[in-house]
């Protein structure tokens, strides 16, 4: 039994409000939602409805995972949404995102795709995303199967900065952006003699 599945339309919450104890230390599911213009800005048009721009799943805990994970400085190499975010961004804003290996002192040659930011353009992502971005969170009941609640509700919703389990019609542009970054990292550790 899963008791009531989160909705589209559930009560997402301000970035300073999540973190200021918003969001329960608990497992559950998390959805990543912005204005119209934040879509526009990513490059993803108009939202079609109230979908959000990414669900996931945090095992453990939706703190550890969510704020401290995707609304933290150098943690861009392990999280999804915040490479998202950055390939779209970084041709179109004025934000200085320059990828790098997310071990730059010994490069991973076959995690380009983990790509992680050089520090000031990081902290200048945090920044964008915790002023743009809202959070809403389902805490799981009891018994909950996390994993195929998450595939139902990305099948359902079709978040677009969703790349694993569901293809969406941006599914092609995002991974388009982020090969763009892969690239970019494997070059910064070249010229650096990796």
């Amino acid at each position: 039994p899963v008791g009531r599945l989160p909705t589209a339309s559930e009560m997402p919450m301000p970035i300073s409000s999540a973190i200021a104890g918003g969001v329960p230390n608990a497992p559950g599911l998390y959805a990543l939602h912005a204005t119209e213009n934040v879509w526009r800005e990513l490059g993803l048009g108009a939202p079609p409805d109230e979908r959000p721009l990414y669900v996931g799943k945090a095992e453990g805990s939706l703190v550890s995972r969510d704020l401290n994970t995707h609304f933290a400085t150098g943690q861009t190499g392990r999280s999804s949404p915040r490479r998202s975010i950055a390939a779209l961004l970084s041709a179109a804003s004025p934000l200085a995102l320059v990828s790098m290996p997310r071990r730059p002192h010994d490069p991973e040659p076959k995690k380009w795709t983990h790509f992680a930011l050089e520090e000031a353009g990081d902290e200048q992502l945090t920044e964008w995303m915790r002023a743009k971005l809202k959070i809403a969170v389902w805490p799981s009941p009891p018994g909950a199967a996390l994993a195929a609640v998450e595939g139902r509700v990305m099948r359902a919703w079709k978040p677009p900065l969703n790349l694993v389990g569901v293809t969406t019609p941006w599914t092609a542009e995002v991974k388009a952006a982020r090969a763009v970054m892969a690239r970019q990292a494997r070059e910064w550790a070249r010229a650096r003699g990796f």
